[in-house]
């Protein structure tokens, strides 16, 4: 299993709906945040080991409607 976390710049007034479609239609999204700053949701992602992050926030995340630019985080280890 191996966790991401995708930062997200929406279309002016669309944050929530994109929150939206991320945890109604994407199985892998644990987690979103809206937050403050340069990107409007955080998201947290949890793939399996087989599953390539590049083809997954292309085709899952980025083609989203309202999605203007993302930036992926690749999470090394969680400390508790």
């Amino acid at each position: 299993m191996q966790t991401i976390f995708i930062q997200i710049k929406c279309e002016l007034g669309r944050a929530y709906e994109v929150a939206d479609a991320l945890v109604q239609g994407v199985e892998q999204v644990s987690e979103v945040h809206s937050t403050s700053g340069q990107y409007d949701l955080l998201v947290k992602c949890y793939l399996p080991s087989d599953l390539d992050i590049g083809h997954f926030v292309n085709e899952s995340v980025q083609r989203l409607p309202g999605i203007k630019d993302t930036f992926t985080l690749i999470a090394f280890k969680a400390f508790a």
